[in-house]
């Protein structure tokens, strides 16, 4: 296993927690904002829960998340749902949820789609954009919009990724967590036009619905694969507790707090890449999702290393599999932000 990313920036977060206006942090992109009320009190109202949930999730839970995804997804054809732990989870269990013996992921990326990999004791190999290229495997990870970039996949791509599929009779995981940030991404299953035979969207509540401490996810897609899922997850125990659910179903059936979130992410967006780009960065992609992905011209730790000078906080891109770029998380406060963009200046 690879080293815990995160303890490589403790000594640079001690850096910037000197700066004498107060540290911030632009790191982890963990959400700031409060999880609406509605949602905390349907959480509240389920709070007395003495018997065990279901793995496959309560009646209501699953029909809230077929009626989201069918309106949302655009999903047609025949699917299945699932709910998680939260994402992480499943991204790290699939490879060996399904027994997986090799595994293609993007080259830059979020890391456990290689330590899932790793876990399961399957070849890992890191690949392009283009599928025409990748070779065969048991299931391959694409991610759009995509953490750390904010890059959005276009429709050909996926096509060429679903093609792939068929070819290789392989499994594809497309992790779209970060599609409700993007105006112009399209989930796998709305290109898979109602054949959903090896495809999972997945799909998560913490950033969209700032329910990151709820720990509420789901996978959307191939009915057989989802079973196959689900009956490995009831043996292990993997349930999602029964409030949350509740909150999960009260989340899926409200649309307007999570354009209310969308444009909080767009404004911060709007103010911190006016200030990198006023301090010389190139910024690359960055239309979608939750970040910035940013350089200096320089290795990364120097980057970042600039900003803990200014007590701010950011994540190397070699965290992701990039030694020149930074990340930049969007997910602090609109007073932090506006500090943050006033320092870069400087």
């Amino acid at each position: 296993m690879p080293d815990f990313p995160w303890d490589v920036l403790a000594p640079y977060a001690v850096i910037a927690k000197r700066y004498p206006d107060g540290f911030i942090d632009l790191s982890q992109g963990t959400p700031v904002d409060q999880t609406p009320k509605f949602i905390q009190e349907a959480l509240a109202a389920a709070s007395n829960s003495p018997s065990y949930p279901l793995t496959a999730g309560s009646e209501k839970l699953i029909s809230a998340i077929r009626d989201w995804s069918v309106k949302n997804l655009k999903v047609s054809g025949d699917f299945d749902v699932l709910p998680t732990i939260g994402s992480k989870e499943l991204v790290a269990l699939l490879p060996t949820l399904l027994q997986s013996k090799k595994v293609l992921y993007p080259k830059v990326a979020y890391p456990t789609y290689l330590v899932g990999a790793l876990m399961a004791g399957a070849e890992a190999i890191a690949v392009d954009a283009s599928a025409d290229d990748w070779s065969a495997a048991d299931l391959a990870w694409i991610n759009s919009p995509s953490n750390p970039t904010g890059e959005v996949l276009t429709d050909d791509q996926v096509l060429q990724v679903i093609n792939w599929s068929r070819k290789n009779n392989a499994v594809v995981a497309s992790d779209e967590c970060y599609l409700s940030f993007s105006s112009n991404a399209k989930s796998i299953l709305e290109l898979a036009k109602g054949d959903n035979t090896g495809l999972l969207a997945v799909h998560s509540l913490s950033k969209s619905s700032n329910m990151a401490g709820y720990r509420a996810a789901f996978i959307v897609g191939d009915p057989k694969l989802i079973d196959q899922i689900r009956q490995i997850r009831k043996h292990a125990g993997l349930m999602v507790a029964s409030p949350v659910q509740a909150a999960m179903i009260v989340a899926l059936s409200d649309n307007a707090h999570v354009a209310e979130q969308v444009n909080r992410y767009s404004n911060r967006r709007n103010i911190l890449s006016s200030a990198l780009n006023n301090a010389g960065f190139t910024i690359e992609h960055s239309k979608a999702g939750l970040y910035i992905w940013c350089a200096k011209g320089e290795n990364c730790f120097k980057t970042v290393d600039w900003f803990a000078s200014r007590g701010i906080l950011v994540t190397p891109g070699s965290f992701y599999g990039d030694d020149n770029f930074v990340r930049v998380a969007l997910t602090a406060t609109d007073e932090n932000i506006n500090k943050a963009s006033e320092r870069i200046k400087s």
